[in-house]
């Protein structure tokens, strides 16, 4: 879960200042938790609410992204969610957005088996991204974090990815050159999966997904979610993404990975 944010505060000041490349300094001054931080949390928050059976997922998935979203207004939120984080009675919007992927990442570190990487995945995502490609982008972060976590070689997780979710028939030097914004689903996290399954260790992965630019900061959340479940975290990426979080954020990372340890 971490992993996610780890990519997000790097990648942060590159969302609208792509680097294409994977030479760059991981953290400086202005590195910061963006809306995919915030969300994460989130998630993690709803989950730890919603335990031992999660009967009650979604409806603590909206109380605490409305709650963590008023809270930190300003972390970079899109229009449409933004309306859904003010809405007295907020209802899915029919997103097929990121979004659902660069905060799903606790479904994966609580998951017991796949079916059930699914169905927490679901619970979180389908309350605003219940477009098809939203609930796929998310279900796929989540599952192969699950798998990931269960200790399937990097071989076995592509063809995995390749056949339940998305075509990864490309490198990314190939559309490095070329590849433009975009905060779709399907055009965001095929590429944040070949970021992690060219890599080589965790920072290489976030460096993998900065360097092909787009949206930075989620592709790389993407990328380092699975990538910590693969890994882990270097001690001195986790300590200096932390210092970067309010201290009631720190509390809820601290709550989440005590009951699920990373």
């Amino acid at each position: 879960m971490f992993g996610a944010i780890v990519g997000d505060i790097i990648g942060s000041r590159f969302e609208w200042h792509n680097c294409r490349s994977k030479e760059f300094a991981l953290f400086d001054e202005k590195c910061r938790p963006t809306d995919d931080s915030i969300m994460t949390l989130a998630v993690a928050k709803a989950i730890l609410a919603a335990r031992p059976g999660y009967e009650d997922l979604p409806e603590q998935a909206v109380r605490a992204m409305q709650e963590l979203g008023r809270r930190y207004p300003h972390a970079g939120y899109g229009r449409g969610f933004r309306q859904w984080l003010a809405a007295e009675h907020p209802e899915p919007y029919h997103s097929f957005g990121n979004g659902s992927a660069m905060r799903v990442s606790p479904a994966g570190f609580a998951a017991r088996s796949e079916e059930e990487a699914k169905s927490l995945a679901l619970a979180v995502t389908a309350v605003t991204h219940n477009h098809p490609e939203g609930l796929r982008g998310a279900e796929a972060v989540s599952v192969l974090i699950y798998h990931a976590r269960q200790g399937m070689k990097m071989d076995e997780l592509r063809e995995f990815a390749e056949a339940r979710y998305y075509r990864l028939d490309f490198t990314l030097d190939e559309i490095r050159p070329t590849y433009e914004f975009s905060s779709a689903c399907q055009k965001s996290v095929p590429q944040a999966l070949v970021a992690f399954l060219s890599s080589r260790d965790f920072e290489d992965a976030i460096r993998n997904a900065i360097s092909i630019g787009g949206d930075s900061d989620t592709i790389a959340a993407i990328a380092g979610s699975i990538a910590e479940a693969y890994y882990g975290i270097p001690q001195a990426l986790r300590e200096a993404a932390m210092q970067r979080l309010p201290a009631p954020l720190q509390q809820i990372v601290a709550d989440f990975e005590q009951v699920y340890p990373q």
